[in-house]
């Protein structure tokens, strides 16, 4: 159920973001030394949607949790 609802949160996000949140993924994913960069470019994105309107305040929480505090 858990990551029915996390493919759900992470649906429907503006172009930008999914391109920032991609390119997280991409750098967890290959250990590069700039992740630090990444995480502050997909907070910047976040941020922006959720002002915006073009996310929900769960799903600003759930990506704030999952991607930017690495909670999850």
């Amino acid at each position: 159920m858990k990551n029915e609802k996390e493919k759900f949160l992470e649906k429907c996000l503006p172009k930008y973001l999914e391109e920032d949140l991609e390119k997280l993924k991409q750098g967890i994913k290959n250990n590069v030394s700039y992740i630090d960069c990444l995480i502050n470019e997909l907070q910047g994105s976040i941020n922006s949607a959720f002002t915006d309107g073009d996310i929900t305040e769960e799903q600003c929480d759930y990506l704030y949790k999952k991607y930017i505090w690495m909670e999850e």
